[in-house]
């Protein structure tokens, strides 16, 4: 305890100085706001570390899960333990994978993650959050049908990190700028990081986190399928944000981008003018939820 005061002190000194600003390791916490009676719900931040980036043709190696409750304003109340599990893919694990996790092939020899198990671990959750949903929901629901059935909210687009000051919403460089770091790029870590993250005041508008997360994933999205773009402008979609959706379920191959409600006449000008290069083009919008945001199915 004297050597942990004697850093903290050194530490303080460093920063109040003005000529350096000091990182400190994440501590995993159990409590951040003690429950005074309001409404509790169950969230759980997901996050996968996979065999690469098609959730076609790429497998999960790692599924962390940690559940956490919130009210409705935003505050996080418990966090509770984690679902933890490795994965043999069936293949070698990619080396640029190995660098960026540490996971190895010897690892994961012998190692196996039940549906089952994940699906009676889910069973009470009001929402999945995860970091990056557009990624990491199209694996966990590959793997699980449980996951088809429940609410997500993404903390990396759905915060407007930009306007409250930050640089960039990689989950390293937002910890960096609330003064933290951890262990990043293993599942679990990446987990608990993400709560602490939502626990927090943003710096500018003065709000929890997860407060306006939660704020977004109850407004409703607008899907619009670029249904024939031409080939040829796969990059200009790529880059304003749309998905190829291969097509299922009877849904056309095509494009996809989903936006709020005051962005939908601008999107649809976009894809007249520099898709479809027709101004009378009747564009087609569909009106989705937090049940089909981040899932091709939607």
């Amino acid at each position: 305890m004297k050597a942990t005061d004697e850093m903290e002190g050194a530490a303080a000194l460093l920063e109040a100085s003005g000529r350096y600003r000091i990182l400190r390791r994440l501590e995993p916490r159990s409590l951040y706001d003690a429950p005074d009676g309001s409404t509790a719900h169950r969230g759980i931040f997901l996050d996968v570390e996979t065999t690469g980036l098609n959730p076609e043709t790429d497998e999960i190696l790692e599924l962390a899960m940690v559940p956490f409750d919130f009210a409705d304003d935003g505050r996080v109340f418990a966090v509770h333990e984690s679902f933890d599990r490795l994965r043999d893919p069936g293949r070698p694990v990619p080396r640029e994978v190995t660098a960026l996790t540490g996971i190895t092939d010897a690892m994961l020899t012998g190692t196996s993650i039940d549906p089952v198990e994940v699906e009676s671990f889910v069973a009470d959750a009001e929402l999945v959050v995860a970091h990056h949903a557009g990624f990491d929901r199209r694996f966990a629901e590959r793997f699980c049908g449980a996951f088809r059935h429940l609410p997500w909210a993404c903390s990396w687009r759905e915060i407007p990190w930009a306007d409250e000051g930050f640089d960039g919403a990689r989950l390293g460089l937002l910890a960096a700028g609330f003064g933290f770091f951890h262990h990043g790029h293993r599942a679990a870590d990446d987990c608990r990081a993400g709560i602490d993250l939502l626990a927090r005041k943003l710096p500018v508008s003065g709000r929890r986190a997860l407060d306006v997360l939660l704020e977004s994933s109850r407004a409703p999205r607008w899907r619009i399928r670029a249904v024939g773009a031409p080939y040829a402008l796969r990059e200009t979609l790529k880059r304003r944000g749309y998905r190829w959706d291969p097509g299922e379920d009877g849904r056309p191959r095509a494009w996809f981008v989903d936006v709020a409600g005051d962005a939908l006449d601008a999107e649809r000008e976009f894809l007249r003018r520099e898709i479809y290069r027709r101004g009378d083009l009747d564009i087609e919008a569909r009106r989705i939820d937090a049940y089909d945001r981040y899932s091709d199915r939607g």
